[in-house]
């Protein structure tokens, strides 16, 4: 099969999504200029650079009550920060919950029945009990072709590792199985590690 995506795809469902995959979670949180924290889960997310540690991620939607985005990019833009949090695989559940369209004044952390913890180097809330957490002070935001396309660039001024995640000095994903999204209304979860030595190891 081959389809030019503006002719459309002739599926019962884009199956754009489902050919990236699996892509990790980064699950946002961010605080309004009121002081209304806000969560909310992009799987458009990953790391950018090593030096300083960069990452990224991209929204795609809009809201009525936002100028054309949404309430993470909106808090970001007046705050110029913004908390990753992990997802482990027992936290599925309230990611869920915080990825519903609520009114902007609505705090995702309560509505989902999570615990927020102040950031140490950026005025933030972030998840508590995530296996880890990166604070990002905003580099940049970009925006894309299309309606409400946007990428938000951001340096990682703090790192947090859940203790027990550090088995000999290594971060062990396999204690908290991260979450991984597909396609459609799918997820993963890793719990088996494979290694491949580089060729000019």
């Amino acid at each position: 099969m081959f389809y030019r995506p503006e002719d459309g795809h002739g599926l019962p469902h884009n199956p754009f999504n489902a050919i990236i995959t699996p892509r990790p979670i980064g699950w946002i949180s961010t605080r309004a200029a009121d002081g209304t924290n806000n969560l909310a889960p992009y799987s458009f997310f990953n790391g950018a650079a090593y030096v300083p540690p960069q990452v990224m991620f991209s929204t795609t939607g809009s809201k009525p009550d936002q100028d054309n985005t949404k309430d993470t990019v909106a808090n970001i833009e007046a705050t110029g920060v913004f908390c990753v949090n992990i997802v482990e695989y027992a936290m599925r559940d309230a990611m869920n919950a915080t990825s519903e369209s609520l009114p902007r004044d609505v705090d995702e952390f309560a509505h989902a029945g999570l615990s927020p913890v102040e950031c140490d180097t950026i005025a933030c809330a972030r998840v508590a009990g995530a296996p880890a957490a990166l604070e990002c002070k905003l580099t940049r935001i970009v925006t894309l072709p299309g309606v409400s396309n946007r990428v938000v660039f951001g340096e990682v001024t703090g790192i947090h590792l859940r203790d027990d995640c550090l088995k000999g000095g290594i971060f062990d994903i396999t204690t908290y199985q991260p979450l991984a999204r597909l396609g459609y209304r799918d997820y993963s979860v890793v719990r088996d590690l494979f290694s491949l030595a580089r060729p000019d190891d």
